[in-house]
C-alpha cells in the first residue's frame, strides 16, 4: 500500500506520503524540512522567523540536502514579505505555504512563477476565499494547533466536513493531528492529507531549543490555551509569561497594554533560546501525547505506518 498510495496530494506536491510538516516558526528550518522530504512527505521551511538573507540560506542548504519536494511557509503579516517573495522566485521554490493574511495579496503572483500555492484557514469562509483567489489546495487547521489560530475555536473535528462541503480543490487537515490514527480520522472526513506541526517540534532535527522540547514532553492535557485573542489568537504552553498574559487579560487590559506586555522576540526567547518562563511557549493540545524525541524521518514513517495499519483493520480494539 505504501507504494502505491496516490492521491490529489500527492499528486499535486509530488511526495510519496501526504503527511506535510508545518513551518512553524523558530522550528523549521533546512534540517527538518529536509529529513521530512526525505522521508517521503513534504518538508516545510518556515520563513516567518527569518529575515530575508536567512531564508535564502535555508532554501540553498536544504536543496543541497534533497532532491525531493520542499516547500516554504511564508506568514502574510510578515514585514519582510516582498523581501522574501523575490527570494522565492530568485532560488526557483516551487511550493509556498501562505498563512496569515488575505491569500489574494500574493497568490497570483506566486502562480505567475509557476509555484503551487497552499494557504491556512480556520473556517470555511476563509476556505472558500482561498479557492476564489485561485490556490491549489488549502490546510483546514483547527482550534487544537499550536500557534497563530483562528478566534472561531472550531475544533479539527468540525472543521473538516465544513470546509469539505465548501470547497472542490484539495483539503488538508491540521490541528491535533500527531499519530497514523488522527490522519485516518481526518482522511475519513474530507481530508487528502495532513499537516503535522506540534509532533515535529518534538524532533531531533527541529531548531528549537532542547529544553522547549523538553517542556513539550512534559506537558499533559489542559496545559495549553488559546491567548491573545484582542492582537493575534495564539495557544501558548502555559508558564509565567502566559500566567502575566492571563492577568491582564482578566483585569481588561487594552490592545496597546497587552502589545507592551508581549514586547519584542518573546517567541524567539521561549522557543529559540529556551526561556521557559518568560519566553512565548507555541505547541498545540496534542503534545500531551508525546513521550519522546526522534527524528524527523522516524516521526513521518510511524505516522504512516499506523495510518496505513488503520486503512486495513479501521475497527481494530485500542
Amino acid at each position: 500500500m505504501t507504494a502505491a498510495f496516490q492521491n490529489r496530494i500527492t499528486h499535486l506536491l509530488g511526495i510519496e506520503k501526504p503527511i506535510i510538516q508545518a513551518g512553524m516558526i523558530w522550528a523549521s528550518g533546512w534540517r527538518l524540512a529536509a529529513a521530512v522530504s526525505n522521508a517521503g512527505g513534504l518538508g516545510i521551511i518556515g520563513s516567518g522567523s527569518m529575515y530575508p538573507d536567512v531564508l535564502r540560506e535555508h532554501i540553498r542548504k536544504c536543496k543541497a540536502a534533497t532532491g525531493l519536494p520542499f516547500g516554504v511557509n511564508v506568514p502574510l503579516l510578515y514585514a519582510d514579505i516582498e523581501k522574501h517573495v523575490e527570494i522565492l522566485i530568485e532560488e526557483g521554490v516551487k511550493i509556498v505555504f501562505t498563512s496569515a493574511g488575505n491569500p489574494k495579496l500574493l497568490t497570483p503572483r506566486l502562480k505567475e512563477h509557476g509555484m503551487t500555492v497552499v494557504h491556512v484557514v480556520s473556517s470555511s469562509k476563509f476556505a472558500v476565499k482561498a479557492q476564489e483567489a485561485g490556490c491549489d489546495a488549502v490546510v483546514a487547521e483547527g482550534f487544537e494547533a499550536g500557534g497563530h489560530n483562528g478566534r472561531e475555536e472550531t475544533t479539527t473535528m468540525v472543521l473538516l466536513p465544513a470546509v469539505r462541503k465548501a470547497i472542490d480543490i484539495p483539503l488538508i487537515a491540521a490541528g491535533g493531528i500527531a499519530t497514523g490514527r488522527q490522519m485516518m480520522a481526518a482522511m475519513v472526513l474530507g481530508a487528502e492529507g495532513v499537516q503535522v506541526g506540534s509532533r515535529y517540534v518534538a524532533s531531533e532535527e527541529a531548531s528549537s531549543h532542547i529544553h522547549f522540547k523538553q517542556a513539550v514532553l512534559q506537558s499533559i492535557e489542559g496545559d495549553t490555551k488559546l491567548m491573545l485573542k484582542q492582537l493575534a489568537p495564539v495557544r501558548l504552553l502555559k508558564n509565567t509569561f502566559y500566567q502575566q498574559v492571563q492577568a491582564a487579560e482578566d483585569a481588561g487590559a487594552s490592545k496597546e497594554a497587552l502589545v507592551q506586555l508581549l514586547g519584542r522576540a518573546r517567541a524567539k526567547k521561549g522557543m529559540f533560546e529556551g526561556d521557559l518562563e518568560e519566553g512565548e511557549l507555541e505547541i498545540g493540545q496534542v503534545s500531551a501525547l508525546f513521550d519522546s524525541i526522534l527524528p524527523a524521518g522516524v516521526i513521518t514513517e510511524n505516522i504512516w505506518s499506523e495510518f496505513c495499519q488503520a486503512m486495513e483493520q479501521p475497527f481494530y480494539p485500542f
